[in-house]
């Protein structure tokens, strides 16, 4: 597993990117695309770029939680 250059969400940046997304979740970056591209994950594209807003992808992490420990 990937170490991550975050320590905690509050050190992340308004706006993520895919490569962002790979460090917080510890993925690869093209596992990161995939992610990127499911239909209940909150990602935006703006022409050929991708970003996730900080406070949906915090909420994401919680309802795959949320799922996974029903």
């Amino acid at each position: 597993m990937k170490r991550s250059k975050y320590h905690s969400f509050e050190e992340l940046p308004l706006m993520l990117n895919v490569q962002d997304v790979a460090d917080v979740l510890g993925i690869g970056l093209a596992h990161a695309y995939e992610v990127a591209h499911r239909q209940d994950f909150p990602a935006i594209t703006l022409g050929s770029r991708i970003i996730i807003p900080r406070d949906r992808f915090i909420a994401w992490i919680g309802e795959q939680a949320e799922k996974k420990f029903q």
